[in-house]
């Protein structure tokens, strides 16, 4: 997977680049989406690697899921069918989804919930989220009924715990915290 990923990186990046100059991010975004769902058929797999299909086959297979082609497109298949890339379109949409969130100012975080929240429950927290985070999100819900009630929102490498076990937790340590100062200094014990 990582050497994969290693290999679409510099694909993704040009795609990136062109559709940033054309301001056609998300018309590419779709476009990837797309072609890597056509990548990821069990039955297309078997045809890019069968030997006796050519390149023009595989081109004009992939062109023909995105619908209308381009010349940039065109461009852009025959590149990878020469270069036996094809199976890496799955990575390339990936790392094109990222660059264009981030060049959005956009990121992905995961509500873990003690319960199913609806999607209009999703839609009226997103705003407070925001604020929070300081950036636009895509959110993905999860369900942990161990949280007993409330959330964890997680967006990269911050999380936000709003949940009941997580408030148990901190008064938890801040008990034991204060029973350790409480031994370690006797005359704060009163009778």
């Amino acid at each position: 997977m990582a050497e994969t990923v290693t290999i679409a990186r510099p694909y993704a990046e040009a795609v990136f680049q062109l559709a940033r100059e054309e301001g056609a991010l998300a018309k590419w975004s779709d476009r990837l989406e797309s072609l890597a769902l056509v990548a990821r058929n069990v039955e297309v797999a078997a045809v890019i690697d069968d030997p006796n299909v050519r390149q023009e086959q595989l081109v004009e297979l992939f062109g023909a899921a995105c619908g209308k082609t381009d010349d940039s497109l065109t461009s852009l298949l025959k590149l990878l069918a020469k270069n036996d890339r094809l199976t890496c379109l799955p990575e390339i949409a990936g790392l094109f989804e990222t660059y264009k969130r981030a060049e959005e100012g956009t990121r992905d975080g995961e509500i873990i919930s003690a319960f199913p929240m609806t999607d209009a429950q999703v839609r009226d927290v997103t705003p407070e989220l925001e604020k929070h985070f300081k950036c636009k999100l895509i959110l993905s819900v999860k369900v942990d009924e161990t949280l007993i009630g409330g959330v964890v929102v997680t967006v990269g490498d911050q999380t936000l715990d709003a949940s009941v076990r997580g408030k148990l937790a901190a008064m938890a340590a801040a008990l034991k915290t204060q029973e350790n100062s409480m031994q370690l200094n006797p005359s704060a014990i009163r009778e």
